[in-house]
């Protein structure tokens, strides 16, 4: 775990979000990203997850959407609604799902594309270095064309990325998805590393909630596009509905997929 962390990095603040001007995704979303701090938000597919970070990185204009109702703000300043490329310059930067990289650059050029809104060579020189300690798999493979990488490979290069574009908080979208269960452990454990050596603050969203939770300072629950628990993530590994719904346990231990509960109703105590 990273130390004690000091000041409101990231303030999101009862938002709604809506889509086409008609659909209501996010119902007064609100969460904290404490400088220092892996957070990670956690929920089913359809819960919101995404759509809480694209309205925090900007990118709901790309899809028609926006913050109608609440704000964002970000050390301190309102950013909602704020055009893409201005967050990214403020430090926020989004790895995507999917581990989107440009097929046809090689991973020298990938890594120099993200280095758009940093004007200091000798920062280039010394946050490359940085990746190369973190990702040595990537300096085997600088001059090899990104599409010819692993998934395994990709997800470390759009990380990698991240920390090209010297981001203040890095948001992370289902970094595990799709990747073998050894590769898993070994992308979260350069993040855990990431946020411990080099100081990243990072929000983390993930299906995989137990990989999540062990390596995250704090943890939100989302469900139907607004927060229905958060606590310490020693916490949240002890409540009892996380560890049915979440983690796959029920109270005897014996683990349970969401296929098997046929009604998921909610202990009054989740309800907000």
């Amino acid at each position: 775990m990273s130390a004690e962390p000091s000041a409101a990095l990231l303030s999101v603040n009862n938002i709604e979000v809506v889509y086409d001007d008609v659909i209501l995704v996010l119902k007064g979303m609100s969460l904290e990203v404490k400088e220092g701090q892996i957070v990670a938000l956690l929920g089913a597919n359809g819960a919101g997850k995404t759509t809480t970070l694209k309205a925090v990185s900007g990118l709901l204009k790309t899809e028609e959407g926006e913050v109608t109702d609440g704000t964002i703000e970000f050390m301190g300043q309102n950013i909602t609604n704020l055009e893409p490329e201005k967050i990214v310059r403020r430090g926020i930067f989004q790895v995507m799902e999917g581990r989107r990289v440009f097929d046809e650059l090689t991973v020298d050029e990938n890594l120099t594309a993200a280095t758009a809104t940093v004007k200091e060579r000798g920062r280039i020189k010394r946050t490359y270095e940085k990746v190369m300690h973190f990702f040595p798999r990537l300096q085997e493979r600088r001059k090899i064309l990104a599409g010819y990488l692993s998934g395994g490979e990709q997800q470390m290069l759009v990380i990698g990325r991240a920390l090209m574009a010297d981001a203040k908080l890095m948001m992370l979208d289902e970094p595990s998805l799709g990747l073998a269960p050894l590769l898993v452990s070994e992308i979260f454990d350069i993040i855990r590393r990431i946020n411990q050596e080099d100081g990243k603050t990072v929000l983390l969203v993930e299906q995989n909630a137990r990989m999540a939770l062990t390596i995250a300072d704090h943890g939100y629950v989302m469900e139907n596009g607004k927060i229905v628990l958060d606590d310490t993530v020693d916490k949240l590994r002890n409540n009892a509905d996380v560890k049915e719904f979440y983690l796959g346990l029920t109270e005897v231990g014996t683990r349970r997929s969401y296929r098997d509960v046929k009604h998921y109703k909610r202990r009054k105590r989740w309800l907000t």
